[in-house]
């Protein structure tokens, strides 16, 4: 390596070797560039010298002295000189010490002065035999001439060096000798030095180090090097590379041996540049040697100088070194970084994981630009900018930020005791118990400082920060744990300024070499240059101990490792003697009182001696302020020069500063002249600023050892340091940071303080005569030293590159350098900026950084080349920090970083220019980046309907075709269509992408196509029915998407549809127009269900009855008859959906209420639709849901028949009241009667008499009839509400309402015998609806809160016995528990047993019954109905004398002859002879007595009339009415009972009135004026006007008996009969047909919730399916369960035998067993609805395909629905990512920054979704996998459907657990064999639906 790194002298010259020095080589350098005669002529006098050619002219004494080291000069030209010495030096190898030439000058001879005898006088310092070999001459060669050879000695230690007494010099003189004997650096004048200066090459050369310098470049094995500032430690490590690296140059040709790796790691990123520079310059001086003078004359001189570039802004890229340690290869080495970036490095490998959290730590530990990036990373700027300032005050006053967050960086966080945590930083309890004498900083304030740390650490980590320290523990935790470290490590490791690093950084350092003896350790502890620094080297050599011991014990080596070797360097270069000392006295004071604290080092010292710091001292207030002696009186300011500069504490005391003295010069704060060096340098302040009181300054006295000023040791009163240590910790700080101060300085160091806590140091100072005080009474020295342009502006470029910005703004405007000034100040302005995040608003910084980013591209355009893209780099930079991306993508492009201007330009959403830039530039980008962009401009232009690219991004029509479909970029595939014609597949698209108006219209562009307008109209007709569904109001038709609907199904041709369809449009036009047209919606719902279309139907009769019609518009029977039977339709239509098991099931369901389905077991719902709205207040859901989220099966099923059962309510409410108006329901009674009604409010209708005819009698039945099946309806679809009082008086009003229809109160309004079932409307459902309800009232009639308990009753009573319900009146509770009082004649007899009896005419009593239950009722004035009434007297008398014409003639013909009312025969059960007739005369007393009431006015209390009040002519027609059956009566008595029909006579006549002034009523006048044999001609002259005729003459077949010959015109019926039993069959066959097919036997109809109406009558059968299966129409979808009564009223008293409880038991089980298996079907999973569907398509194959029994069948039948389950899971879940990442979509809505995301989003799905189609094609039940009964193919099939699964992002809920089943039974292995077979859980599926 020696002889690698030095070489000998020149080609050509002698053996004398020529050291040549610095300001020598320059002189050459110079020559060679302006003088090339005189270069040559100062060479060849070298050469002459080398050859010792020593005349008088070449070795002329230039000291005056003859003794001593002599300095001679040799004459070239009269006027040029060369100035040298022979000196004595050790040889490379070290052996001998051989004389040598040393040149100083090349100078004229006017320029020699009295330095060189000041140079002779200090060498002769070193000594007599250090003389004797510099003056020692060898015998010449030649005897006689002036040809010496060097001569040798052997190597021995000098003399002690004792100082001559100083001379006399000036500053000047001074300043040149500390020049040549300090700075200047000696080279060997070898053949490299003469190409280097031939080439003009801008080089260094390897100088001549000192023998202790060169031990430690020859060392080889791990070293220390400790020395304070100055004393070469980075020149022997520089020299020491050198050396490795070109001795492999020198060997490696053709031996193939590997480069050494070497490393130069240094905090400094300025020391790091400047060392490199160094390094190539002093390798590439090596390496010319070898060059021919015609390679030198091609050689190119280098330029490494950036110019005025901060090195941190130039990217990773430019450097030619990787962002991450394992991609360095050898080619990279020797390496030059600071520890940040090699850290970073590393970190990016390490760190570099799946993990989001790696990722996101590794992002921060890389270069980067990004904001995020920038703003984490907490340096001491951000800490004391941003973080102290919100710490709490009592925490930090007194403290200085810089201490603080020294102390957490370098002890709580990164000593060696902080890697024994878990989270890296020392607990409380260690820290506070950490001893003060090694660390005295805070020891009197540890608990304060913890709380500090405390207090950052809780910020940093919610603002998400990391620091140095952070950064190296997670660094650390992964290397140590199980990561391997990535990339080979190096070999050599060299680490300067080590003391900056965290100790924690010493063993991240160490573990990236592998060689234990290649480590190089340089630094000094006294002094750092960055923040956080807290350790010694003592400490570092055991650390690093610990861990070769460490390492060492887990490998074998070859051979032993050699202990490593400490050196110190004390021989300061930097500064002479007189501040070398003053600063050495201050670690004097540190090792005095803290000596673990610091590295105990051997004192250094100057070589040469010089001016001692100048204390300033004796200025007080009362004084004439000093700062006027130091820098000028007001208005006439001094200026420092470029090498001088200002020190103060901090930046308070520097603006204070400003303020008194202006912009005198430099001023620093001592932060920032760390690592800088002056010539001279004024502290000022630095005591009066000091947060360390006096009474702890005064400390220091306890080191003076003399007596000073007059005042002896023991006076100065030190304070004792051991009683209270931990109070003087802040002295060791302040001392340490003095110390940096001091060592600022080369030549003059000034130290300015007023404060009486200077007094202190400047009486220690004195006492060892260490400076020169300087008082108002002694002259003031003159500071300040001008200095030239090039001085300022070297100055001005040293700082700017050390980062003080300001200063070299302030240097380059000295210089008169404008331009440098503003690029100083844009970095300045960038400094700001970076100053305000964290602190300032956020608009605040952007602002900040957009002042930077415009003051940089500003400098871009003044300048040229490199500097010019870097400060447009760097304006680009700042411009992204100021939210202004087009200006930072311009900046960008004016860089010529053409990959990011086009990222900028795509981020900032500038298309066009990325564009322009990508066709311009993409070659000079990398081709992923210019394909990504190009990607992502076409999504965007492809997506954008208004925006148009600047030039064509595809070259043909099926890239662009291929682009567009690979991103489903459907509207812009869908123009492509368009502009060529493919007008079907542009629809499909638009339906793809959900446009159906767009694709409608697509499809009408060509009208001619009969396939396009079908589909067309197809999908217009799907949106009709979504957007115009059931319940949709018309309005809505007439604005947004419905009425474009409507205009276009009026473009259809509908000429080329298909009828149902062109129905369906013309449904939708007719409800859309202004007018809507019921009977064309009436005519259509006809049509649809002729069709089978109920859907359509029921939607058309949804609009008919959105309106009702007013009453007014009813007032026909017929009109409301056809009213009722439409409604009717509706409501069943609406009752069906709400009852059916599955409505949902049907497609047409789903259609009418725009439910779409998306899954087996998943729907949705459009918005705005039915289910959707609001519901309305009938609604007695608890659970309503409004919004369109998918619904389950069973959820979807609920909601809609609870919407659609609240809906029928509703509506019906709204026709129940319309009812209720009606007048149409209940005839005017006087109106009928008289032809007129005085009452003019009367809310009856007015019939006239003529038009009672029997249809009008049936159609009135038949209006009620159908209300009550309208009714029944909702009561079936709420079963609860039978239960509620309000209803049961509805049904008990209804009730009394039909009993009026099929009993009026007056004869010519018809009767039973008029009932025709053909002329009435679902006569047989309306008649069970009936039974039921007149059953269920009479079980629910309470005689205790009924006012009309009697009429009620005696209603139910005959309804019942005329319809077959008799069974309910035997068991009721109001028949046999709860009878009221006033009902019970004597002896305890219930009157309503008594109507029961008489009305079911069974038993023999049954007429007495009647009579005496009657009698009851009138003699004691029960309230009661006088219809009612009269119609139970009626048919107690009608019995009467049908069972005396019986008992008189036994036989057939015993009614022969009789003329009686066709009502009174239509009833089998009168005809029976053995009744008994006893009593009559108590009836016909009892109907006198009515009679006698009815006349007199006692009446209106308890007799009254339904729907009005009884009035007196009300009375005298049912006085008429009583007469007539009399009359009846009368005449049909056998002729022998004369007696009975006097009485009748008689009662009848006593009804004349004897009052002259009031006549008879003409209403029953004739019938008391008639004789006793005219009342037959008295009735039937009554019933002239009569439409219906009443009366009936029967005639016996064959009966011997005369017939009577009635009068011609009389309207009585002939009735011919055989038998009696004939005679109500002849008469009323209808009713009696009725009562056959509803007998007692016989269930009763009663639609209940769930069971549809399979039976209906042919004219009233509506197939109401709704396309739902068949098979499920008669299944029940719930239980219905009535509410309990509070009574047990409504509990029949019935009876059953035992089996018959025991049947009904078990039917009753069986029933619920059904009923709970169809609710669990409807309420099972979503999951297991989902199963179940998959499960039976794999069944229905099985058993259709013949599927042989075997394992494959099993696994066909178990574990694949899984996993064809799982799958469609995930088909499902990648679809709707891929629908929810339409990229059109998510661009308008998010805007153009997730394009790319989008794009690789869009591109994975697409693919990942047409391999999930291919996997279900591929194993559908159906498929050809299956038959080839392949196992191992299945299990495949599994794992890529596992694959498959993996892939969509977020994952298919539900889907890993499906196909975790299918995997564990079809690919896993089965370790166990199990006996169950593989099978899908069925349990819960109806066995029978399969």
């Amino acid at each position: 390596m020696k002889a690698a790194l030095y070489f000998d002298n020149a080609d050509g010259f002698g053996e004398w070797r020529i050291l040549i020095g610095t300001n020598a080589t320059k002189k050459l350098r110079e020559f060679r560039r302006n003088d090339g005669k005189k270069f040559k002529i100062v060479v060849k006098k070298i050469k002459e010298l080398s050859n010792g050619q020593f005349s008088d002219d070449n070795q002329k004494r230039l000291d005056g002295a003859r003794s001593g080291v002599p300095i001679f000069e040799a004459k070239m030209q009269r006027d040029l000189r060369l100035v040298y010495q022979i000196d004595c030096v050790p040889d490379h190898d070290g052996e001998i010490e051989q004389q040598v030439i040393k040149i100083y000058e090349i100078c004229t001879h006017t320029q020699l002065n009295r330095i060189w005898d000041a140079m002779n006088h200090h060498l002769s310092g070193k000594g007599k035999e250090y003389i004797q070999r510099c003056t020692y001459r060898n015998p010449p060669v030649h005897p006689g001439d002036n040809v010496y050879l060097p001569a040798g000695f052997p190597p021995k230690v000098h003399d002690v060096v004792v100082k001559p007494p100083p001379l006399v010099l000036g500053d000047k003189e001074m300043d040149q000798l500390h020049s040549l004997l300090v700075l200047e650096k000696y080279v060997t004048f070898s053949q490299a030095l003469i190409n280097g200066l031939i080439a003009r090459k801008d080089v260094q050369h390897v100088f001549e180090l000192t023998p202790q310098e060169r031990k430690i470049v020859d060392c080889a094995t791990s070293c220390y090097v400790l020395g304070r500032s100055g004393t070469g430690k980075t020149t022997t490590m520089l020299f020491k590379m050198l050396g490795i690296q070109r001795a492999w140059q020198l060997q490696s040709e053709g031996s193939g041996m590997p480069r050494p790796r070497q490393i130069f790691v240094t905090k400094s990123p300025v020391l790091a540049s400047k060392v490199e520079e160094y390094f190539v310059k002093l390798l590439e001086s090596l390496s010319l040697a070898g060059y021919s003078l015609e390679e030198l004359a091609r050689l190119q001189p280098r330029n490494m100088d950036r110019g005025l570039v901060d090195t941190d802004d130039v990217p990773d890229a430019q450097s030619g070194i990787p962002q991450r340690y394992s991609e360095l290869e050898d080619h990279h080495f020797p390496l030059f970084l600071t520890f940040d970036r090699l850290a970073r490095m590393i970190a990016a490998d390490i760190l570099d994981a799946d993990h989001p959290t790696a990722k996101r730590v590794a992002k921060l530990f890389m270069q980067s630009q990004d904001p995020e990036v920038l703003d984490s990373f907490v340096s001491y700027d951000t800490f004391a900018n941003t973080y102290w300032p919100h710490f709490p005050q009592p925490l930090t006053k007194g403290l200085d930020p810089w201490l603080v967050f020294g102390e957490i960086m370098g002890i709580i966080k990164g000593s060696e005791m902080s890697l024994q945590f878990d989270d890296g930083t020392l607990d409380k309890n260690t820290y506070c118990g950490l001893p003060s004498r090694s660390n005295p900083t805070f020891s009197g304030q540890r608990e304060l400082v913890y709380a500090l740390f405390e207090a950052y650490s809780k910020l940093k980590r919610q603002r998400q920060h990391h620091d140095v320290a952070d950064r190296t523990h997670a660094v650390l935790k992964t290397l140590l744990g199980a990561t391997v470290f990535k990339g080979r490590q190096v070999d050599y490791l060299y680490v300067d300024e080590a003391q900056d690093n965290l100790l924690i950084d010493v063993l991240l350092l160490r573990l990236i070499c592998s060689n234990p003896e290649g480590l190089f350790w340089a630094g000094d502890t006294a002094q750092t240059i960055s923040a956080g620094s807290s350790f010694r080297f003592d400490d570092l050599k055991a650390f690093l101990h610990r861990i070769e011991v460490d390492q060492a014990s887990h490998m074998v080596r070859e051979r032993a490792v050699a202990p490593p070797m400490s050196f110190q360097l004390a021989i300061n270069y930097r500064s002479h003697g007189g501040i070398v000392n003053c600063a050495h006295s201050v670690i004097e004071l540190i090792s005095r009182f803290w000596p673990n604290s610091i590295d105990s080092l051997q004192p250094e010292h100057g070589i040469v001696d010089g001016l001692k710091p100048v204390f300033f001292t004796g200025w007080d207030k009362d004084t004439v302020r000093y700062e006027q002696f130091l820098f000028g009186a007001s208005g006439s300011h001094i200026e420092f020069g470029a090498q001088q500069c200002i020190l103060v504490r901090n930046e308070k005391a520097r603006e204070k500063l400003r303020q008194q003295v202006g912009d005198i010069g430099l001023i620093m704060t001592l932060y920032e002249s760390k690592g800088l060096e002056f010539n001279d340098v004024l502290l000022y302040n630095f005591f009066e600023d000091s947060n360390v009181d006096l009474s702890r300054w005064r400390l220091v006295l306890a080191a003076v050892n003399c007596e000073v000023d007059g005042h002896s040791p023991c006076q100065l009163q030190a304070p004792c340091f051991e009683r209270d240590e931990s109070r003087y910790a802040g002295v060791c700080s302040e001392l340490k940071l003095l110390y940096v101060g001091i060592t600022r300085a080369r030549k003059n160091m000034w130290i300015v303080d007023k404060s009486d806590k200077a007094e202190p140091m400047r009486i220690f100072w004195t006492s060892r005569s260490q400076i020169q005080n300087c008082s108002p009474e002694t002259d003031v020295p003159h500071l300040a030293v001008s200095s030239t342009p090039e001085e300022w502006a070297e100055s001005g470029r040293l700082l700017f590159h050390h980062k003080r910005y300001t200063q070299a703004m302030h240097c380059f405007g000295r210089a008169n350098m404008p331009r440098e000034v503003r690029i100083a100040e844009a970095y300045h302005f960038r400094e700001l900026a970076r100053a305000t995040v964290g602190v300032a608003l956020p608009s605040e910084q952007r602002r900040a950084f957009a002042k930077a980013a415009d003051a940089f591209d500003n400098c871009g355009r003044e300048a040229h080349g490199r500097q010019k893209l870097q400060y447009y780099h760097t304006a680009a930079e700042c411009y992204i920090r100021a939210a202004n991306d087009r200006k930072a993508a311009d900046a960008y492009l004016n860089a010529e970083a053409y990959e990011l201007a086009a990222k900028r330009y795509r981020k900032a959403g500038i298309f066009d220019k990325t564009v322009d830039v990508l066709k311009s530039y993409s070659k000079k980008m990398s081709p992923d980046c210019a394909d990504e962009l190009l990607t992502v401009c076409r999504l965007y232009y492809c997506s954008k309907d208004d925006e148009k690219p600047p030039s064509s991004l595809f070259s043909t029509f099926e890239e662009e075709l291929d682009f567009l479909e690979t991103y489903g970029l459907d509207v812009a595939l869908v123009v492509l269509y368009e502009s060529h014609g493919k007008y079907v597949e542009a629809a499909e698209l638009h339906l793809s992408e959900d446009k159906p108006l767009d694709a409608i219209g697509v499809l009408l562009k060509d009208k001619t196509n009969q396939h396009a307008v079908r589909r067309a109209a197809d999908i217009l007709l799907d949106c009709l029915w979504k957007h115009c569904s059931f319940g949709v109001a018309p309005k809505e038709f007439l604005a947004g998407i419905p009425k474009t609907l409507i205009s276009f199904s009026r473009q259809l041709p509908l000429g080329l549809l298909l009828p149902r369809a062109r129905d369906e449009i013309k449904m939708f036009q007719t409800a859309a127009a202004e007018e809507v047209d019921r009977v064309m919606l009436e005519a259509l719902a006809k049509s649809f269900m002729e069709q089978a279309d109920n859907a359509a139907a029921l939607w058309c009769l949804n609009h008919v009855f959105s309106r009702l019609p007013p009453a007014e518009e009813l007032v026909k029977l017929e009109d409301f008859t056809l009213f009722l039977q439409k409604f009717y339709t509706y409501s069943h239509l609406l009752y069906t959906v709400a009852s059916f098991n599955d409505p949902v099931g049907g497609r047409g369901i789903r259609k009418l209420f725009a439910i779409t389905q998306l899954s087996d077991d998943q729907y949705n719902v459009q918005a705005g639709s039915f289910i959707l709205a609001t519901p309305s207040l009938v609604s007695t859901s608890n659970d309503e849901q409004t919004n369109a989220s998918p619904y389950t099966h069973g959820h979807i099923t609920n909601v809609l028949k609870e919407r659609v059962r609240s809906y029928l309510r509703h509506q019906v409410l709204i026709e129940t009241r319309l009812c209720n108006n009606a007048k149409i329901f209940s005839q005017c009674l006087l109106y009928t009667v008289n032809g007129s009604c005085n009452y003019g409010k009367c809310e009856q209708q007015h019939v006239s008499l003529s038009s009672l005819d029997s249809t009008q009698y049936n159609a009135r039945v038949g209006i009620h009839l159908q209300q009550m099946r309208i009714l029944q309806l909702v009561y079936s679809a709420f079963p609860e509400m039978r239960e509620w009082k309000s209803v049961k008086g509805e049904i008990a009003d209804w009730i009394a309402h039909l009993y009026e229809a099929f009993f009026p109160p007056f004869r010519a309004q018809g009767s039973l015998a008029d009932l025709k079932w053909s002329n009435i409307h679902g006569a047989s459902d309306g008649i069970r609806v009936m039974r039921h309800w007149v059953r269920d009232a009479i079980y629910a009639l309470e005689p205790r809160y009924s006012a009309d308990f009697l009429t009620d009753i005696l209603r139910l009573i005959k309804l019942s016995s005329a319809f077959g319900e008799s069974d309910a009146l035997q068991n009721a509770n109001c028949v046999q528990r709860y009878r009221p009082r006033a009902l019970i004649r004597n002896p305890d007899r219930y009157i309503v047993e008594d109507m029961i009896e008489s009305n079911q005419s069974a038993t023999e009593a049954s007429i007495s019954a009647g009579i005496l239950g009657l009698h009851h009722a009138i003699r004691t004035n029960i309230r009661v109905n006088l219809s009612v009434l009269c119609d139970c007297v009626e048919e107690v008398l009608s019995a009467y004398v049908i069972t005396l014409r019986l008992k008189n003639n036994p036989g057939a013909d015993s009614l022969h002859d009789v003329v009686l009312p066709r009502s009174w025969l239509i009833r089998n059960n009168k005809l029976d002879a053995r009744k008994d007739v006893r009593i009559i005369n108590y009836f016909l007393d009892d109907i006198q007595y009515l009679l006698e009431k009815l006349r007199s006015d006692s009446t209106e209390e308890h007799l009254w009339l339904l729907h009005t009040n009884v009035t007196p002519v009300h009375r005298n027609i049912f006085v008429a009415r009583i007469c007539r059956m009399l009359c009846l009566a009368c005449y049909n008595c056998p002729p022998h009972w004369v007696g009975l029909k006097a009485r009748i006579s008689s009662i009848i006549t006593n009804l004349r009135s004897n009052d002259p002034a009031r006549s008879t009523p003409y209403i029953y006048r004739h019938y008391v004026q008639a004789a006793r044999d005219d009342y037959l001609r008295v009735i039937v002259t009554y019933d002239e006007n009569h439409a219906i005729p009443n009366l009936v003459h029967l005639r016996c077949k064959g009966t011997r008996l005369g017939t009577s010959r009635l009068a011609t015109g009389w309207r009585i019926q002939e009735l011919d009969y055989s038998r009696l039993d004939e005679i109500p069959t002849l008469l009323a066959s209808p009713l009696i047909a009725a009562r056959s097919q509803l007998r007692v036997e016989a269930p009763a109809f009663v639609p209940r919730a769930g069971i549809s109406l399979q039976t209906k009558p042919v004219e009233d059968h509506v197939n109401l399916s709704l396309e739902i299966d068949s098979a499920q129409l008669g299944e029940p979808i719930e239980d219905v369960e009535s509410s309990p009564s509070d009574d047990d009223q409504a509990v029949p008293a019935v009876v059953g035998t035992v089996e018959e409880e025991s049947a009904a038991g078990l039917i009753q089980r069986v029933y619920r067993q059904y009923r709970q298996k169809q609710k669990r079907l409807l309420e099972r999973s979503t999951l297991e609805a989902e199963r179940s569907a998959v499960f039976f398509a794999c069944l229905k194959h099985a058993q259709a395909s013949g599927f042989s029994p075997g394992f494959y069948r099993l696994l066909y039948l178990g574990p694949l629905p899984h996993l064809l389950l799982a799958l469609k899971k995930g088909i499902f879940m990648a679809t709707f990512v891929r629908n929810t990442t339409k990229i059109p979509g998510l661009l308008l809505r998010e805007g153009h920054e997730r394009l790319e995301e989008l794009g690789r989003q869009r591109s994975k799905i697409s693919s990942t979704l047409k391999q999930g189609h291919e996997l279900l094609k591929k194993l559908s039940p159906d498929s050809q996998f299956h038959k080839n009964r392949d196992i191992g193919a299945l299990k495949d099939a599994v794992l890529q459907v596992k694959e498959f699964l993996h892939r969509i992002p977020g994952g298919a809920r539900g889907a890993p657990e499906e196909l975790n089943i299918a995997y564990k039974a079809i690919v896993a292995e089965k370790h166990v064999p199990k006996e169950e077979k593989p099978s899908l859980n069925v349990e819960d599926l109806d066995p029978y639906e399969y």
